[in-house]
């Protein structure tokens, strides 16, 4: 996997980790599920960029090598790690935002 490629699948993973996770917090608060954010977002992220990067690799014909597979792990954590620093930011500055 080149740079380029981590990069855009890490952006890409990103974008659908803020989507999947807003849409699976208002599921939890419709049911009335006491949860943890950030704990949503990782799992979340973790899932997003473990099963994208596999769907990469499947629609694309590369095989499951072991050095693809920790490609696939790295990406889970890249993704997750991302999320969780743009999540937490976005989340104060709207915080603030509210304040003000």
């Amino acid at each position: 996997m080149t740079i380029t490629l981590f990069i855009s699948l890490v952006t890409v993973f990103a974008t659908a980790t803020s989507l999947i996770t807003e849409a699976t917090k208002k599921v939890l608060d419709s049911k009335g599920i006491q949860y943890a954010s950030n704990i949503v977002v990782c799992i979340v992220a973790a899932i997003v960029g473990i099963g994208g990067t596999a769907a990469y690799y499947a629609l694309t014909s590369i095989p499951f090598t072991g050095s693809n597979i920790v490609a696939m792990i790295l990406m889970g954590v890249a993704v997750a790690v991302g999320s969780m620093v743009g999540y937490d930011k976005v989340i104060q500055a709207v915080k603030q935002i509210k304040k003000d």
